[in-house]
């Protein structure tokens, strides 16, 4: 698989764009790579929330009252 970038091209609130840069400066980076950090955090979460979704259906929800006391359900601690 090859891996490259693309342009994508955001019209955003000035508002917005002023806090944006503000969590940046704290955190010592660009604008851009502040966003760009955000967003893959934001899809590991959903992808990562989709594979204990599905653990929990292949191992039986925590509902379903047969849980074995010894077991932690996947999503223990995930909020």
């Amino acid at each position: 698989m090859l891996m490259g970038t693309s342009v994508l091209s955001l019209r955003i609130d000035h508002d917005l764009l002023e806090r944006l840069r503000h969590h940046a400066a704290k955190s010592g980076m660009s604008v851009q790579d502040y966003v760009v950090r955000t967003l893959i955090r934001n899809d590991f979460d959903q992808r990562f929330q989709a594979a204990v979704e599905e653990t929990e259906r292949f191992y039986g929800s925590p509902d379903s009252g047969d849980e074995d006391p010894d077991q932690v359900r996947p999503s223990a601690g995930i909020r």
